[in-house]
């Protein structure tokens, strides 16, 4: 072995921010063989049963066989890069491919983790296996130092061989990456780079070509609670089934995270791990309690569901945690609705996947979608709230309405019918307009059925009057009636009101019970002005027009005219007005009070829906 002075600028070696000339030296290390924790200076979990060969490292079998296969073909490439989530195993990975490089019986597969060598390796204090954290060597000059101490041969093994871990970090110098660039283009042949990153787009193109990169995916729920069922028994300790499935679905696929978690329960109680403790730690409820309060939301029973959820609060339940709970949950319930009660992965216990299969079967498809969508808003919105509860409590009550939800093809055929949807039960059956039956044998999609139904819709608007509901209702508001009308109700209020009324003109007619009066945009002092005077204007406009009208507000930008140099163009046309010339939306304008609140651009330009729809009833007729 050589000495360290006759390299001159050794001593510049950095790992972690220390020099390798302040390092002590390498110390037996017991990690290669995990025991009990018995010892009064105690180790996690995530340390004491870190991989130390490749045959131990758990759900990468085939980066491991591609390694495997570099060092025993002679194929070893001067920079890798290992992604993927944290908690699955890239730095773990690069130090067992370096003690495979720099083993005394190497570069073998199989590290002997006796040699001082795999012992140095294995507690990071090897002289010429030097782990950066680039988080926190992220300036040019850690960069030039390193391409500087790069130049010399390893003291004692066999390469030098950098692990720079969280290597993406480097991006926030502008000269990190293109200082790192030239040596790893054309590196000495005793060094090698092992890179690790949680996210590779922020590497430049450059440096991720010259690599071979390595995808780490996370770990499965299974897998994950196989091995913590190995750990507790190496420990000699019980742990409840139902326990270990709930951490290994919590760590979300992070290895690392399930072990700490482990600890956490671990300290928690003692000699073993249950289901109550682990509940206890994370604020979350029992899988008995979270199906019973989904069975009180699914039947619509609110009172029943805020019971539950005050139950739950009292024995320390975190409305965060039970969040989570229903949407997973929830999840369950799409799965068996959508793939049936063999569904893949659902979290559910055996004893109450039958009560979860017949809540599916009473929900449609839509409904649970729109309960997995009111759950993870709240969720969002609990991160940064103070009301939680409350939060929690209109989601439930909301969900208890899930029933009371209409479909789109259902809302277009009650339109058709003449029939108000704010009247009408979700069970209600309407017969659309006769259209022409598909062949036999052949199943409409989605987009088939909706096409029927907005054709239904646009036929009945366009053939049918609107059903009279009293004196004068139905029957067409004609502009010089208007006219006539609009001058009383100005003359019946107050002056200042009357003014700010002038300045958006007569009403617009928008069906037989609707006015709409348009304001500018920029205008929006008047309109909000007028706004708190909706209500006596309506009823002013009931005693002189013998009817009840509705009026809405509404706030238009100024039409743009084209220039005097370009006499082709004609002018632009306000998109308000074409969207309310269109039959389908004035008739869901009348049955349901809507309000067209925004119109994409270039709508109406050719009357689109109404093409497609005689197009398609044409086809139909063929």
């Amino acid at each position: 072995m050589e000495c360290l002075s006759r390299f001159p600028r050794a001593d510049l070696l950095f790992s972690n921010g220390v020099s390798d000339m302040a390092k002590k030296p390498a110390q037996p290390v017991t990690e290669a063989a995990p025991t009990p924790a018995s010892e009064a200076n105690y180790t996690v979990l995530a340390r004491r049963y870190r991989p130390q060969t490749f045959e131990e490292l758990v759900g990468h079998e085939a980066v491991a066989q591609a390694l495997t296969n570099a060092i025993k073909l002679n194929r070893i490439g001067h920079a890798y890069l290992f992604t993927g989530t944290r908690g699955v195993g890239k730095t773990t990975l690069a130090r067992v491919f370096a003690k495979c490089l720099n083993c005394e019986k190497g570069p073998t597969p199989t590290p002997c983790n006796v040699c001082e060598r795999c012992r140095s390796i294995t507690s990071g204090e090897d002289v010429d296996v030097i782990e950066i954290d680039a988080a926190t060597h992220t300036d040019v000059e850690n960069i030039r130092e390193l391409r500087g101490n790069a130049q010399y041969r390893p003291v004692r093994s066999r390469f030098r061989i950098y692990i720079i871990d969280e290597v993406h970090m480097l991006s926030s110098s502008k000269s990190s990456f293109p200082a790192l660039l030239k040596i790893l283009e054309e590196p000495p042949e005793h060094v090698k780079f092992l890179f690790a990153t949680t996210d590779p787009q922020k590497i430049p193109a450059p440096i991720l070509s010259r690599c071979q990169r390595y995808e780490l995916r996370g770990f499965s729920p299974e897998r994950i609670q196989t091995h913590l069922a190995k750990i507790v028994a190496a420990e000699n300790l019980q742990a409840e089934p139902a326990a270990l499935q709930r951490i290994a679905r919590r760590a979300k696929g992070s290895m690392r995270d399930a072990q700490s978690l482990l600890d956490q329960v671990l300290a928690l109680g003692s000699g073993g791990v249950t289901e109550e403790q682990l509940h206890r730690l994370l604020g979350s409820t029992s899988e008995e309690h979270t199906a019973a309060l989904a069975a009180a939301v699914v039947t619509g029973d609110a009172p029943a569901a805020l019971r539950h959820l005050d139950v739950a609060e009292g024995q320390g339940a975190q409305m965060s945690e039970l969040v989570d709970q229903l949407v997973v949950y929830w999840r369950d319930l799409m799965a068996v609705q959508v793939a049936g009660p063999s569904a893949p992965n659902l979290s559910i216990a055996s004893h109450h996947k039958s009560a979860l299969v017949e809540q599916a079967k009473g929900l449609s498809l839509d409904a649970i979608l729109a309960g997995l969508d009111v759950l993870t808003t709240t969720r969002m919105r609990l991160r940064d709230n103070d009301h939680a509860r409350t939060l929690v409590e209109m989601a439930l009550v909301r969900l208890t309405r899930l029933k009371d939800l209409l479909g789109l093809p259902q809302l277009a055929r009650m339109l058709a019918s003449g029939a108000s949807p704010t009247t009408a039960t979700p069970t209600t059956t309407v017969t659309p307009t006769k259209t022409v039956a598909p062949p036999e044998g052949v199943k409409k999609n989605a987009l088939t059925e909706e096409k029927t139904s907005l054709r239904a819709v646009f036929n009945a608007t366009t053939t049918r009057p609107t059903p009279a509901t009293g004196a004068g209702q139905g029957k067409e508001i004609l502009p010089k009636d208007l006219a006539g009308w609009w001058a009383q109700v100005l003359a019946a209020v107050a002056p200042l009101l009357a003014s700010e009324l002038r300045s958006a003109g007569l009403p617009a007619i928008f069906g037989p019970n609707t006015l709409v009066l348009r304001f500018p945009a920029n205008y929006n002092q008047q309109q909000s002005y007028c706004e708190r005077h909706v209500p006596r204007l309506e009823q002013l406009l009931r005693e002189v027009a013998k009817r009840a009208l509705t009026l809405k507000l509404e706030s238009v930008a100024p039409v743009v005219e084209s220039v005097s140099e370009v006499p082709a163009l004609a002018p632009r046309k306000n998109p308000f007005e074409a969207a309310e010339k269109e039959p389908l939306i004035r008739r869901a304008i009348e049955v349901l009070g809507a309000q067209i609140k925004q119109v994409d651009d270039g709508f109406g330009s050719d009357a689109t829906l109404r093409r497609e729809v005689r197009d398609e009833a044409d086809e139909d007729a063929a």
